[in-house]
């Protein structure tokens, strides 16, 4: 694999804190522009791979009079969003059993895609499958759509249908060889040229797992823990503000806080002394006080949180939605002036939301040996 620091990675997809949130606000503000033009906010992908924006609402006159537009999504509830749908992508490729490299591509898939769209365009619970599907591609580790459609309940053709549009946003710089290949490789080719240019033509993914074994060839009992502050980590916008030797590093720390097998202090200073690093040690403790920042302050999203998210977006893609949840609502309020003894035996009401939204996901038995999702 080529250097890093030589990596369309390092070059066009680490960013600043204001960089990153300019593009959220960004593509936040254009699908709020869309839902006011046009009273909605999903966006097809047609069969040539171009996108068609919605259709029409209402006639724009009588807008202020007939009509109420939904409430779009703010940037905190987007980026809810994309974390729920982020953890997903790590249970499904662990019970798929795929390696960390399939999942951390996947997840940097899903995180490049939605700094160049808005949930409230393209709905995460389609394009998190074709990231994971894109990403056991590029990693030559080949599931199939059929295969990976039939383990989670799901059309294989919807899968395909998102393909272009996901690798569009994050791939850039393959030669004409190559993406002579990727095209063959691709079912879906009719939405091809729109996957490629939402990817940015970047496949090439630096995970911070890899690095970690680099770092503790003599620290085998840290590393098992330390993948798991990289999962808390992945979650968060770090990976796309740090290198991944860095991600690792604070990893690897936050691990031997809980192990204490060795003077942490001391190994940086060794890092150093073997490397020609253009940073000073004490920048790199700051980089690595930020990431630990970055997962303290990690938010993630309860079924509530979820319920109420997803009426928004669904009243932004389909307005006429809005009276459905207004009903939803009154039988709410209705069902809970009932005794709690009445409601003995009845399903949570976060397990009849996962059930009822997120059944493929939320999946409350084992993968069975057929290597089905069961919920």
């Amino acid at each position: 694999m080529a250097d890093f620091q030589t990596s369309t990675h390092r070059a066009r997809w680490i960013f600043t804190p204001n960089d990153l949130m300019e593009k959220y606000q960004g593509t936040n503000q254009r699908a709020i522009k869309t839902l006011e033009q046009y009273g909605a906010t999903r966006m097809e992908v047609d069969v040539d791979g171009s996108l068609s924006y919605p259709e029409p609402q209402f006639d724009a006159k009588d807008n202020a009079e007939k009509h109420s537009l939904p409430k779009p999504l703010n940037i905190e509830e987007e980026q809810l969003m994309r974390v729920f749908y982020e953890q997903k992508i790590q249970e499904v490729c662990g019970a798929f059993g795929f390696p960390h490299k399939i999942q951390a591509t996947a997840i940097i898939y899903f995180k490049r895609f939605y700094l160049q769209w808005s949930v409230m365009e393209h709905h995460p619970k389609h394009i998190m499958l074709t990231c994971i599907y894109a990403s056991c591609k590029v990693e030559e580790n080949h599931v199939s759509a059929e295969e990976l459609g039939k383990g989670i309940q799901q059309d294989h053709q919807m899968i395909l249908n998102n393909e272009m549009i996901v690798l569009q946003a994050c791939i850039c710089l393959i030669s004409n060889c190559f993406l002579y290949i990727l095209r063959t490789a691709f079912i879906s080719s009719q939405v091809f040229a729109f996957l490629l240019q939402s990817l940015g033509f970047d496949l090439i993914v630096y995970a911070p797992y890899r690095s970690i074994e680099g770092f503790i060839d003599d620290m085998e009992d840290l590393c098992e823990s330390a993948k798991l502050e990289v999962d808390k980590i992945m979650l968060t916008n770090a990976p796309l503000l740090f290198p991944p030797g860095q991600l690792a590093l604070a990893a690897l720390r936050r691990s031997n806080e809980l192990h204490t097998l060795l003077d942490f202090e001391r190994y940086l200073r060794r890092i150093f002394s073997r490397q020609h690093s253009t940073h000073t040690s004490s920048e790199l403790t700051e980089s690595l006080n930020a990431i630990d920042s970055w997962v303290r302050k990690l938010k993630i999203p309860t079924a509530k949180d979820m319920r109420h998210i997803d009426r928004k977006l669904k009243c932004c893609w389909d307005p006429s939605s809005q009276d459905d949840n207004k009903k939803r609502e009154k039988r709410s309020k209705h069902k809970s002036k009932r005794s709690s003894s009445e409601m003995q035996g009845v399903p949570s009401a976060a397990t009849s939301y996962v059930k009822a939204h997120f059944r493929v996901f939320y999946c409350s038995e084992q993968l069975i040996p057929s290597q089905k999702i069961t919920c």
